[in-house]
């Protein structure tokens, strides 16, 4: 069997990536971390800091950096977890895609190559109600779906 676990930066894809550790070590299964970035999310933070600071004229440089920045944070993060899979003595490699988060996921979920997709109940924001893209994606994913909290 083959797990997709679905990584955003926040506490919560951490905590589902610790619970699919033990599943996949029930099961001897694979897993895959996945993650999507997403340019209009980069766009909308150096927008964000355009009108705060009223330096709108580097608005496309912030765009840059931002993104630069988002690829190098998911990409530190993985690796962090990809060593405490190894720890584990898990089978596990990581996927980073660039697109809109809620058709990556779809796409990669519904691929058929999965058994069981994990994932958070929150997002980054660290918001208490429901994560957005579970909303979005959750009567569509057709493999069993986890949700940790």
């Amino acid at each position: 069997m083959k797990i997709l676990v679905l990584i955003d930066g926040s506490k919560w894809s951490q905590k589902a990536a610790l619970h699919a550790i033990e599943l996949a070590k029930r099961k001897n299964a694979e897993v895959v971390l996945f993650s999507v970035l997403d340019i209009a999310e980069a766009k909308a933070m150096a927008f964000n800091f355009c009108t705060q600071s009223g330096i709108c004229d580097l608005v496309k440089d912030y765009e840059g950096r931002i993104w630069k920045d988002m690829h190098k944070n998911i990409e530190q993060e993985l690796a962090g977890i990809l060593s405490r899979y190894k720890g584990e003595k898990i089978e596990c490699s990581s996927k980073v895609v660039e697109g809109q988060i809620r058709e990556e996921v779809l796409r990669e979920a519904n691929s058929g190559e999965y058994g069981l997709v994990v994932m958070g109940a929150f997002g980054k924001s660290g918001k208490t109600r429901i994560s957005t893209l579970l909303e979005e994606i959750g009567g569509a994913v057709r493999p069993p779906l986890l949700v940790v909290r």
